[in-house]
């Protein structure tokens, strides 16, 4: 039994760690280039992207080629007949299906870790590279289009010569949510790390703030945030980016934002009854304050949600194997791309919809978190059953 155990526990390392290997640099390489393309990187900065963006390609390559390995595998011994061998001999074909079942829950929590490390620590680096990179890139885009914007600024040259813009024109959003235009004969852009903003010197030219026109003949400076500069912020608030190891504290964090914006709205209507102002009791009147707590529930909700997931799209692998194997073995196909797609069929039409559709009402506060794993409860009970079928036969 334990030759047998090894022999596919080997089988199935060899052919798990190759298509890992492909498919992760073939996703590296897609991702580096997209965010190339989005942000305008050099080759300096595409090189420091490498390791951020290394566990968000293999977050998604993990559990596609654990079900590839054990299709290639079980497909090709059961098509050399080597299951109905194991039969004969009084061996059940559980003795192959365990070492596949053990590797797949080892391999379910490194994909956890794996789905953690890509969205927190590696989505942040992505951004920080982006952001402290803000210099060449602007840079870099002015000089091959002539142009550069975000969504609270943006700037046109008619050249770049060296570090000097010839002719700017740089439009950004002001504080009081008006829009200031400066234009003059150059310009000189310089990062400032320390103050986390972008220093834009600009000579000999003129400023419209609304109806308010002035020139300038000398120098002046004017400092723009990073966040405004960059296609990425520096600082993400999203759920989905939080590490597992904050959950709690986040958690615990939310429910006193929803805590203070509910006192706030009962001190209103409290001071508007006081006063003997019934007009002010009205809903409308904290009308601010239930929009705001309508959209902190809903934080909520994502932040409870959000581990359970993470947790069910790791385990997708161990859920994967107990479907694929059974039925790469029933198929008895050598061709392992056949097996492959015969396999991953049946998880695209069910596993994903019915994960997706769970993550999406537990995200509304609909359904508990849990249901994030009807998918793999669901793809877990089809691959028993198949289980079961191939020991009988």
């Amino acid at each position: 039994m334990r030759i047998i155990s090894r022999y596919v526990l080997w089988d199935l390392l060899q052919v798990f760690l190759v298509a890992l290997t492909a498919l992760t640099l073939f996703m590296l390489v897609v991702g580096l280039v997209r965010e190339a393309q989005q942000q305008g990187l050099g080759l300096v900065q595409i090189l420091m992207l490498v390791p951020y963006v290394l566990p968000e390609a293999m977050r998604f390559a993990v559990p596609g080629t654990m079900l590839f390995a054990v299709a290639s595998v079980f497909g090709r011994m059961s098509a050399a007949n080597e299951v109905i061998a194991l039969k004969a001999a009084g061996v059940s074909p559980m003795a192959i299906v365990w070492p596949a079942a053990m590797l797949a829950l080892v391999v379910s929590f490194v994909s956890v870790w794996l789905n953690d490390v890509a969205v927190s620590w590696g989505r942040d680096g992505v951004r920080r590279v982006v952001v402290n990179s803000v210099e060449q890139i602007i840079y870099g885009r002015l000089r091959q289009q002539r142009s550069y914007s975000t969504a609270q600024m943006s700037i046109n040259v008619k050249s770049v010569d060296g570090k000097r813009l010839i002719r700017p024109t740089l439009s950004f959003q002001t504080g009081g949510n008006g829009t200031a235009t400066v234009s003059a004969a150059e310009a000189e852009l310089r990062a400032d790390a320390a103050r986390s903003a972008l220093v834009v010197a600009f000579k000999d030219g003129t400023i419209h703030m609304g109806d308010y026109t002035a020139s300038f003949p000398d120098t002046i400076e004017r400092e723009i945030p990073l966040d405004a500069v960059s296609r990425k912020s520096t600082v993400s608030t999203s759920p989905s980016e939080i590490a597992m190891a904050r959950f709690a504290t986040e958690r615990a964090e939310q429910v006193a934002r929803i805590d203070r914006v509910e006192q706030t709205a009962a001190g209103k209507t409290a001071v508007a009854i006081l006063s003997g102002r019934m007009e002010l009791t009205v809903p409308g009147h904290v009308g601010y304050e239930r929009e705001l707590l309508k959209a902190e529930h809903n934080r909520l909700h994502r932040v409870v949600m959000e581990p359970w997931r993470r947790w069910a799209n790791g385990f997708s692998c161990l859920c994967f194997v107990l479907v694929g194997a059974p039925m790469a073995i029933r198929m008895r196909n050598a061709d392992f791309l056949t097996s492959f797609f015969l396999c991953f069929l049946p998880i695209l039409v069910v596993y994903y919809p019915v994960f997706m559709l769970g993550v999406d009402l537990a995200k509304r506060g609909s359904v508990p978190p849990t249901a994030v794993w009807l998918g793999n409860v669901l793809i877990t009970l089809w691959g028993w059953w198949l289980l079961r079928r191939v020991v009988r036969q």
